[in-house]
């Protein structure tokens, strides 16, 4: 099955500065090349668990003794650790983009460019959908989050006419859809305008930030002293997050401080955003948009 190259994959993989007999996580398995690489660098003893909740990427698993795959979403990651025994790691990989596996099946719906019914379910059984989003949500609900998630100023207009729409029929369809927002998609940049649309219908359908936000908040208590977390996001809201967590331990406002003005955090980062070479952009054109950030469990 045809998934995509992993992202940044010596820079990420190099960020956890694997230990031989370690323990490690990565909570976004897709295709596995992450995880192949962290199998490369690890002893006999080293073990690693990967996570993934989309059934397709179950059909890359890895033959490897040291390996596990669990099905499930990351959001859940120390309570499965706990059921194979393990309360501490050594490190771990997160890669929040959408495979191109995702993407290529039309059928799933996370394309611009295919007709298809409007799903975007990463975890197949779920029963949140894009069709539900689009045509049972409140004119209120869809404003915030094609405002929130696709940051979109046109987000009321879109929401009043999507409304007024869906009255007279279900809203089936992605080109249905597209039809709905022409007067949105200005030709000249009308695939940006409709990857923000889809950006942020499919942000709500899989809860990314909710998930984005349960897992950051794990990693102080799941990784050992000097363990690592790498992580590689795709838009300015998980990044901002991902940035504000590592710096403070807290998604919003300051943390507190000691009479002294000091105030503890339980991450440190370490070094600067990575983001991809020219090289590695022009032969895989989604990573354009990869910004990776590494810490450090103090």
């Amino acid at each position: 099955m045809e998934y995509h190259n992993p992202v940044l994959l010596k820079e990420t993989v190099d960020g956890l500065n694997i230990v031989r007999d370690g323990v490690y996580v990565d909570v976004t398995f897709g295709g596995g090349g992450h995880s192949r690489e962290i199998l490369k660098r690890l002893g006999e003893k080293g073990r690693l668990f990967a996570f993934d909740q989309d059934a397709d990427a179950l059909e890359n698993k890895i033959d490897d003794e040291r390996f596990t795959l669990i099905h499930e979403n990351f959001r859940f990651i120390k309570r499965f650790l706990r059921f194979y025994g393990v309360k501490k790691v050594d490190g771990i990989l997160a890669d929040f983009g959408v495979s191109s596996h995702q993407f290529d099946v039309a059928e799933r719906g996370f394309s611009t460019r295919f007709e298809a019914d409007l799903d975007m379910r990463m975890n197949q059984q779920s029963k949140l959908s894009a069709y539900h989003v689009v045509n049972e949500y409140s004119e209120e609900q869809l404003k915030d989050v094609l405002m929130q998630y696709g940051e979109l100023r046109s987000a009321p207009a879109m929401a009043s006419l999507i409304i007024s729409n869906r009255a007279v029929e279900p809203i089936k369809t992605s080109e249905q859809l597209k039809g709905i927002l022409k007067k949105f998609l200005p030709p000249k940049h009308e695939n940006k305008v409709l990857a923000q649309i889809y950006q942020a219908i499919r942000i709500e359908v899989n809860q990314e930030i909710e998930a984005l936000k349960e897992l950051l908040l794990q990693t102080p208590d799941l990784l050992n002293k000097d363990g690592r977390l790498s992580v590689i996001s795709y838009h300015s809201l998980e990044d901002r997050l991902v940035k504000r967590f590592i710096r403070n331990g807290l998604f919003e406002g300051e943390p507190e401080r000691d009479v002294f003005g000091n105030f503890e955090v339980p991450l440190k980062k370490v070094g600067g955003l990575v983001v991809p070479s020219k090289e590695e952009i022009k032969i895989n054109n989604r990573a354009r948009s990869a910004k990776l950030r590494i810490a450090e469990k103090l």
